[in-house]
């Protein structure tokens, strides 16, 4: 593969697409480790304390049906049943740019393989959501997964809805929509300065 090229990977934590993508990000990660890829948070919903309509909630569930039928990746559906559902994912965006600055990355946001605390974070918070039925659009559920992946925990709060954090976020939005991509993952590629999808 030509490592000149440069991929921006287009995703939010509480995409369930993005969630069954996982498997086939990390192989080709692992397989070309020194392959630059920029993270860029799409970010699905704004935040929100309104409960999701039970309309939504059907839709969602419906969509995760789907993917298990397409793909074979499992979700745990007590989370419809135990907790309280919003549409509220920037929070969750938010929580995965807070724990690149902390891990003193530069840059937006680039990884160099799956390895990495943000990257870890972001499976930490897939693996709340669709398999232990955890609600990431709550902030202590986010500093708890965050503290047990080795931040601090008050650090890692004071930056979680920063002025700073949620400026960052909002460069990335401006990212996702000035590159009119409407739905996630997204995998671009960077070739003599145009961007190409990869899979949409």
């Amino acid at each position: 593969m030509n490592h000149s090229l440069k991929l921006y990977y287009v995703m939010d934590p509480m995409c369930s697409w993005c969630w069954a993508f996982r498997p086939s990000l990390e192989a080709v990660l692992n397989k070309y480790p020194d392959l630059s890829v920029t993270w860029v948070m799409g970010g699905l919903a704004p935040d929100s304390d309104v409960p999701m309509p039970q309309e939504m909630q059907d839709k969602i569930q419906g969509i995760w049906q789907t993917i298990e039928q397409q793909t074979g990746t499992r979700f745990n559906y007590d989370f419809w049943r135990t907790q309280a559902p919003r549409r509220s994912t920037f929070i969750a965006c938010r929580a995965l740019l807070a724990a690149h600055f902390l891990s003193g990355e530069e840059g937006v946001f680039p990884i160099s393989g799956p390895q990495g605390q943000a990257p870890a974070l972001a499976n930490a918070i897939q693996e709340a959501y669709y398999q232990k039925a955890l609600n990431p659009s709550d902030p202590d559920v986010l500093i708890d997964l965050a503290e047990q992946a080795g931040f601090d925990r008050e650090e890692f709060t004071e930056l979680l809805n920063s002025e700073e954090t949620q400026a960052v976020l909002e460069h990335h939005l401006s990212l996702r929509q000035q590159w009119a991509v409407s739905s996630f993952p997204t995998l671009l590629v960077e070739a003599k300065g145009t961007l190409y999808p990869l899979i949409q």
